[in-house]
């Protein structure tokens, strides 16, 4: 059986939701879409929702403002799709965030950028070409 992808979901905890869906609306030019919570989530949970295709590879996932879970520094760096890293890149500035490190070569790999949010997630973009 051939290896999957390990990751399948990703939260990026943030303190402003609103602002966050906006931040990442903008640099990556799609809509997040409200996630309902389920009674059981506990009070004051609220997740806005990364588009997603059930039969895509790849990962999804959410921004999520949760009580008692601050945003930044965390340890975990979700890194996007793109089919150029460097047109989501010129967007971080604009959008409001800080461009960490431009689009660099990851050899065979491709390329990629670090990027921070509103709120100081670090995220990375990255793009074959």
């Amino acid at each position: 059986m051939a290896p999957k992808n390990p990751v399948v979901w990703f939260e990026i905890y943030v303190n402003d939701l609103k602002k966050a869906q906006k931040f990442y609306e903008q640099v990556l030019n799609l809509k997040l879409m409200d996630l309902p919570m389920p009674d059981s989530a506990g009070d004051g949970m609220q997740m806005m929702a990364f588009p997603m295709e059930m039969e895509q590879d790849g990962a999804s996932g959410a921004l999520v403002k949760m009580p008692g879970f601050e945003s930044g520094k965390n340890s975990t760096i979700i890194y996007f799709r793109s089919e150029d890293c460097s047109i989501e890149e010129a967007r971080v500035a604009e959008a409001g965030g800080t461009v960490f490190q431009s689009k660099q070569s990851i050899g065979d790999y491709g390329f990629m950028v670090l990027a921070q949010d509103l709120e100081g997630n670090m995220f990375g973009i990255h793009s074959q070409k």
